[in-house]
């Protein structure tokens, strides 16, 4: 864990119990929902090691967060009825390797394109973020959307 490291700080909320968003732990990395829901059932896969390029990991670790970042991408999917999912793996603000996993749909944003073009002050707008109730569902869908696709993917 590396003290300023925001992905850290968090990853260190969901040992102690203290991290609402969190769903699921994965063997390389933990699920949790992202802060902001504009795109409804924006989740993030956080790496359990601090590594800030894919490349730097072992092989078979980084070839096993790739299939789990997969996994978790088909159960967001599900879970949220995506019409196109969105991963990306940038780091630029937060140099943890993290993936963003945004469920996108037709027309859901005002032009067409990646979901960075939105205006920030729209999709940080706290009007985005879950009410108790709707994490607490979400979170509930994402879970069993992920035990079905784990459950499958074990019995490949």
């Amino acid at each position: 864990m590396t003290d300023n490291c925001e992905i850290c700080r968090r990853i260190d909320m969901i040992k102690k119990g203290t991290n609402p968003y969190f769903v699921a732990e994965l063997q390389t990395g933990y699920v949790v929902l992202g802060d902001h829901q504009f795109f409804k059932g924006y989740t993030l896969f956080l790496c359990k090691e601090h590594e800030t390029e894919l490349h730097f990991l072992p092989r078979a670790y980084e070839d096993l967060f790739l299939h789990e970042m997969s996994l978790v991408s088909q159960a967001v999917s599900d879970a949220f009825m995506a019409e196109k999912m969105n991963c990306e793996l940038l780091g630029n603000g937060d140099a943890h390797l993290h993936w963003h996993l945004f469920p996108r749909r037709e027309n859901d944003m005002p032009i067409a394109g990646p979901v960075w073009w939105l205006p920030k002050e729209k999709m940080f707008s706290n009007d985005n973020r879950p009410s108790p109730a709707e994490l607490s569902n979400m979170k509930s869908a994402l879970a069993a959307a992920l035990k079905k696709v784990l459950l499958a993917d074990e019995n490949n």
